[in-house]
């Protein structure tokens, strides 16, 4: 089977594997999400015929609509025209009769890399409380391995998908794209942890290779380690230096910090208010069996930043904490990507650092290429600052390394919403809910892109679902009183204000949600005062302002100008 490519040239035209740019005698072509991803399956089969169901469980693998054929007649289609390519005459994509299609070009590569899935590790336990532990060894090792340049992993989240699914790994790997494939399993007993892996070449489900590994849990990261060499050394790729050192680094970690984190990344990964209460108790205790845990520190960032988010908790105590957090995660351990993306994110909505945002989420995506979660708040961060080409760019990316992942999907939308793209807006969060119906920024989010249209009804009715999804959380129960307001609805609106003064003297609520409810109903001044108070209170949200479409009327006034030059925005 053919291996992907880090970089494939055919003609006048070159196509980056891992960031998905294809460019046309080195000048960037654009190119949208399901030509170029038709175009990668293509490329990755050379001379073969690709069926059309073939294409379709790649490129629309959640999509229901009726019209399978139409779509892919269009995708092919906006794909010649970029490769400046003909049906008739094909120097590239021939179509193949009632069949499928076959790629012709000749093809030049340059860094050749290895594609392959860690299917979930299957918990030999049979302890359900213990599925944690065995979901947390594959996600670290996932994560080892796509620090690896030459390597093509798949993510945590698609590879989650399979768990407990027995089907032919053949079949597997071309729904994947891939051509190798690891599994295997843990075991856990006492103070000890026996992992078994083995490598199969997809194609012809051929076993390349098989071992086992066993150490007391204070040596599980070495074992993570000598698994990660195992696995690199049999499928013969080249490692840069420093990707050398870091499999050779070598550490231990207390058991009992150990399995905290694990626990703690499991509840991170669930994104909910409760859950992420729950990893932060995890991470603290990580953090307190080993103060030195370099990883505990960085998720234990990324929680109560989500949390300070989701305005949850006041800003001192989501994004404040959490950069003092990130930043002793990075002095612990300067090569944790993971922990750049922390930094960054709590510095852009807790300091408005604009330029220590995007050093950090740059380094970030240096030391972790295939960390979806960076790229997502990277390329949100650029629609938020006003480049939302290059923000697009990103968050696509982010999507293919981790194309299941609702809030991934969720912040192409809301990049496309700065930017006023309100189609495109609308689009991408009914993609979301196909994902997950009960998504809770989906259904608000989309509630907005129909405010943005002048459909009230449905905005309204599609905000109430939101605010029925998340328990009454007071940013969506904001939220659905801005929509009250733009529907001219402003007696129930006033309701929603009443009810947030009320639970304001319980929790935290964010004055900038308030600042928009009044907005929409014209009371500039109101809305002033609350986007002065969240500007003095680093509250969350307010790193939106450059780009709010919401905040729209208010852009005229001397005082908006002010308070955007106060808060530092990239020009």
């Amino acid at each position: 089977m053919f291996q992907p490519p880090l970089r494939v040239r055919f003609g006048q035209f070159e196509i980056d594997e891992r960031t998905g740019e294809l460019r046309k005698d080195g000048n960037k072509v654009r190119l949208q999400e399901q030509p170029l991803q038709i175009l990668q399956l293509l490329l990755e089969h050379p001379g073969e015929i690709v069926t059309r169901e073939e294409l379709r469980k790649r490129v629309w693998p959640t999509d229901t609509f009726v019209d399978f054929d139409h779509g892919i007649n269009n995708a092919i289609k906006r794909l010649r025209e970029s490769l400046t390519d003909e049906a008739e005459t094909p120097k590239f994509v021939e179509t193949v009769a009632r069949r499928g299609y076959r790629f012709i070009g000749r093809l030049e590569t340059t860094g050749c890399t290895e594609s392959l899935a860690v299917l979930p590790l299957e918990n030999l336990s049979h302890d359900p409380e213990q599925e944690y532990f065995a979901d947390g060894l594959t996600d670290s090792l996932i994560t080892q391995l796509a620090r690896i340049s030459a390597l093509r992993v798949i993510s945590r989240t698609t590879a989650m998908h399979y768990k407990r699914i027995h089907r032919p790994l053949p079949e597997i790997a071309r729904e994947l794209g891939v051509s190798k494939i690891i599994e295997g399993t843990v075991q856990r007993s006492g103070g000890r942890v026996r992992v078994t892996a083995q490598l199969v070449e997809a194609a012809t489900d051929t076993h390349l290779w098989a071992d086992s590994f066993e150490r007391d849990l204070r040596d599980v990261l070495s074992l993570q380690s000598e698994l990660a060499r195992a696995i690199v050394k049999e499928v013969q790729v080249k490692l840069t230096p420093q990707e050398q050192a870091h499999l050779a680094r070598v550490n231990q970690v207390d058991p009992e910090a150990y399995d905290a984190y694990l626990k703690g990344r499991y509840y991170f990964y669930q994104r909910r208010g409760d859950a992420l209460r729950k990893g932060v108790q995890c991470f603290e205790h990580a953090i307190e069996k080993d103060p030195t845990y370099a990883a505990a520190y960085a998720g234990l960032a990324d929680c109560l930043s989500l949390l300070g988010w989701w305005a949850f908790v006041p800003p001192a105590e989501g994004c404040g904490k959490a950069k003092e957090l990130a930043l002793k995660a990075i002095q612990l351990d300067e090569s944790l990507g993971e922990a750049h993306a922390s930094l960054a994110w709590a510095t852009v909505h807790y300091d408005y650092d604009w330029a220590v945002a995007e050093r950090e989420y740059r380094k970030c995506i240096e030391l972790s290429p295939r960390h979806a979660t960076g790229h997502q708040w990277f390329g949100l961060y650029l629609t938020m600052v006003g480049r939302p080409e290059e923000g697009f760019e990103v968050l696509k990316t982010a999507i293919r390394l981790d194309p299941f992942v609702p809030i991934i999907n969720a912040a192409l939308a809301m990049g496309y919403w700065f930017a006023r793209h309100r189609d495109e807006h609308i689009e991408q969060l009914e993609k979301t809910i196909e994902l997950d119906p009960n998504f809770a920024p989906a259904h608000w989010g989309l509630g907005i892109g129909y405010l943005e249209k002048g459909m009230y009804e449905p905005a309204i009715a599609a905000v109430q679902k939101s605010v029925q999804l998340s328990q009454r959380a007071p940013i969506f129960v904001a939220l659905l009183g801005e929509a009250y307001a733009v529907a001219g609805r402003r007696e129930d609106a006033q309701k929603i204000l009443d009810e947030l003064q009320e639970t304001a003297k319980q929790r935290y609520v964010t004055p900038y949600v308030l600042a928009r409810i009044f907005a929409a109903l014209n009371e500039k001044d109101e809305a002033f005062r609350l986007l002065e108070q969240a500007y003095q209170e680093h509250a969350a949200w307010t790193a939106f302002m450059k780009s709010d479409p919401r905040l729209d009327n208010l852009r005229s006034d001397l005082r908006f100008g002010n308070l955007l030059s106060r808060m530092n925005f990239p020009k």
